[in-house]
């Protein structure tokens, strides 16, 4: 009866040991993540530019932000349903919105305090974010992604929980670099250092360049963002095809429609 007291005991400080291991490791990855965060430069956005550009979920001020916020609940039931992390935002020709809805849905995301979030501007032909915003890429992205530029260069903080990289130089051979090993291990970097719950990935048009089949192995689902009266039934259904066969498709966002109901 002694030994067997004996080895419960033995049982229990062991597990209790375990689960002082356990909280000690987390704990380090924890402020880990606050001294990356705390590392990046704010990220100040010019007013007028944003209004100007339609960025509503800001301060929230003009109701149209309602829809993308409603969006934000729906995309992170989805991805907490599933473990997810990574969103490639994309659509199928240029003018669609695509950037335009990725950076409402990021600073929506912003406003949930228990959620970091990342935004990537991976449009490398043509880099919108930054401009979109009003502000200065610090920056290369091509550099980042060749491992030449460290993640406090690329990257800038708004609030406690949104962090943005932004380019300010095209890149002429795009998809190479973004299928190549070192961009990919760069951004598994990114998600060890960061600890993002979202990454948001602002790519180009499907169909404009290979960029975004070169790029979707890295991402766990994309979402597509067509417009009314540009985009036509065959561009979306073909493009909607192909993503649901490379990865997993969080939707169809129809954008620039005039005929809506009230929010």
């Amino acid at each position: 009866m002694d030994q067997i007291r004996a080895s419960l005991q033995d049982s229990l400080r062991l597990q209790s040991g375990d689960q002082l291991a356990e909280q000690a490791m987390q704990a380090c990855t924890r402020i880990g993540f606050e001294i990356a965060w705390g590392n990046l430069a704010t990220l100040e956005p010019d007013p007028d530019t944003t209004f100007q550009n339609r960025i509503v979920t800001i301060d929230r001020s003009d109701p149209a932000h309602a829809p993308f916020d409603m969006m934000r609940t729906r995309v992170l039931q989805t991805l907490r349903q599933n473990s997810w992390t990574s969103i490639a935002i994309t659509s199928p020709t240029a003018s669609c919105g695509k950037s335009l809805v990725a950076l409402n849905l990021a600073f929506s995301l912003a406003h949930q305090q228990d959620c970091r979030t990342l935004l990537v501007d991976l449009n490398l032909k043509q880099p919108r974010i930054g401009k979109m915003l009003g502000v200065n890429a610090p920056a290369s992205m091509e550099d980042y992604l060749k491992g030449d530029a460290p993640i406090h260069n690329i990257f800038q903080r708004y609030g406690e929980n949104l962090a943005v990289g932004t380019n300010h130089q095209p890149v002429l051979f795009s998809a190479e670099l973004l299928q190549s090993a070192e961009a990919t291990r760069v951004l598994q970097d990114l998600r060890l250092r960061m600890g993002p719950d979202v990454i948001l990935f602002d790519m180009p048009p499907m169909l404009s360049s290979d960029d975004v089949t070169a790029f979707l192995p890295n991402v766990d689902c994309a979402i597509l963002v067509a417009a009314a009266e540009v985009s036509t039934f065959d561009e979306v259904d073909n493009c909607e095809r192909y993503l649901s066969e490379r990865t997993n498709m969080l939707g169809v966002v129809l954008n620039k429609c005039e005929y809506c109901t009230d929010y």
